[in-house]
């Protein structure tokens, strides 16, 4: 495990990732000085939307084709209401096809989480004993889930702006949201009473199941690409993995030094990211525990008895990019740096002060940052080709773990070239 060395770090600095645009959160006036974060910005899986919270109780929606035209087009810092696209889309209510159109969600309460869920019909309610549902989602349904203050999670028909359902059961702030990718609307909420809860939207928002272990806040949390294994991330240097499918603890990942707060899964599923105030970022292989890669955001790297010291350079947040070969992370020293899982460097960086959250782009051309006064910044990411192992490994390993990688009947020298190593 290697650290970049400033000399390095002051070359790769001159490779500044270009600023697409903004969108910036109105100032009221006698704005309260706490309430306007922006903690979580989330992109539609088609593409369709983006989301963020402009601060206190809003959460704003936008059609991204419209917001990202505007930017290429105009450098504008607003998106406008019309929109000349059309959108496929079949609301709960029966089959009518709207334009997509801007939604200023009041939410009743201070929004810590975002989370954008599609249905799948074949994918049926896990509670195969009901038989008649209040929703009824179709192929084209796209939900937004609102975590908040209050300990509520709302989740509301993308399309039209509607409240659908009220889940209340959490007692604390709810930290994080992730949908199942599987299309199942199954929702994982992450909450500082200690807990994950296990939804399922299709069958009404029924809590299926409450995943304890935690034994403080619990930050984030994110599903593995192909739905059977979550990895949910906490105060105390928690990093858990949980079987999906069984709702049973896998292990728990040793080796940060503070309190890990963000966590991301490779689009193929073979590595697992996960961000911490110990000022690193760690690349695990969620399948066997090993740690593949260390990213530093301090040098010389603080010792573990002063880990938690540095909090100039805490990271705030981490994300996988859809090639599996860059990621995405915000410190508290008002950088954004683009990392590749091979190399220990970054390869492009950018300015930003006090960003909390970022997400990628569904196509992954495109990095969103929110701030703690609730605007969002965007930015080109990296265009690199990927290399033919990376493809490989790419392929295979969506579809096979670790363990029968390695036992491939061929050659080491192939089985080396398959497997993400030290």
């Amino acid at each position: 495990m290697a650290f970049f060395s400033p000399k390095i770090y002051e070359l790769k600095d001159r490779l500044r990732s270009r600023t697409i645009g903004e969108l910036l959160a109105p100032a009221a006036p006698f704005d309260k000085k706490c309430g306007r974060e922006n903690w979580t910005v989330a992109f539609a899986p088609d593409g369709s939307y983006f989301a963020w919270s402009q601060g206190h109780r809003t959460v704003k929606l936008v059609p991204w084709s419209q917001c990202l035209q505007n930017f290429l087009l105009h450098g504008t810092k607003n998106v406008t209401n019309s929109s000349s696209l059309r959108l496929p889309r079949q609301n709960s209510d029966g089959g009518q096809k709207n334009k997509p159109r801007e939604h200023i969600i009041d939410c009743g309460d201070i929004v810590w989480s975002l989370a954008f869920g599609s249905s799948v019909p074949e994918k049926q309610s896990r509670c195969v004993n009901i038989e008649w549902h209040r929703f009824r989602f179709g192929q084209d349904q796209l939900l937004l889930a609102t975590g908040l203050n209050n300990g509520r999670i709302k989740i509301w028909d993308v399309y039209t702006g509607k409240l659908l359902l009220n889940l209340v059961d959490h007692t604390e702030v709810v930290r994080d949201l992730t949908f199942a990718p599987d299309g199942s609307l199954i929702l994982v909420s992450a909450s500082r009473d200690k807990t994950l809860r296990v939804w399922d939207l299709k069958d009404d928002g029924n809590m299926m199941k409450v995943l304890r272990g935690h034994q403080n806040w619990v930050y984030s949390c994110a599903f593995s690409p192909d739905s059977s294994m979550l990895c949910s991330v906490g105060a105390s240097k928690a990093v858990f993995l949980w079987n999906m499918d069984k709702y049973t603890m896998i292990r728990k990942l040793e080796g940060h030094h503070h309190d890990v707060v963000a966590c991301d899964f490779s689009p193929d599923g073979a590595l697992l990211a996960t961000a911490s105030y110990d000022t690193r970022v760690y690349i695990w292989d969620p399948h066997n525990g090993d740690i593949l890669m260390e990213f530093g955001h301090l040098f010389p790297p603080p010792t573990p008895i002063f880990a938690g010291g540095a909090n100039d350079r805490w990271v705030r947040s981490v994300s996988f990019s859809h090639d599996g070969l860059h990621i995405a992370s915000l410190a508290d020293d008002k950088m954004v740096r683009f990392w590749r899982i091979d190399e220990d460097y970054p390869v492009q960086v950018a300015p930003l002060s006090n960003g909390l959250c970022c997400a990628f782009s569904t196509d992954g051309s495109v990095l969103a940052a929110g701030t703690h006064d609730g605007s969002v910044y965007f930015w080109a990411t990296p265009r690199q080709v990927p290399s033919l192992q990376h493809l490989c490994r790419m392929s295979i390993r969506r579809v096979m773990p670790t363990q029968e990688v390695q036992e491939l009947p061929i050659p080491s020298k192939l089985l080396e070239f398959l497997s993400y190593r030290i």
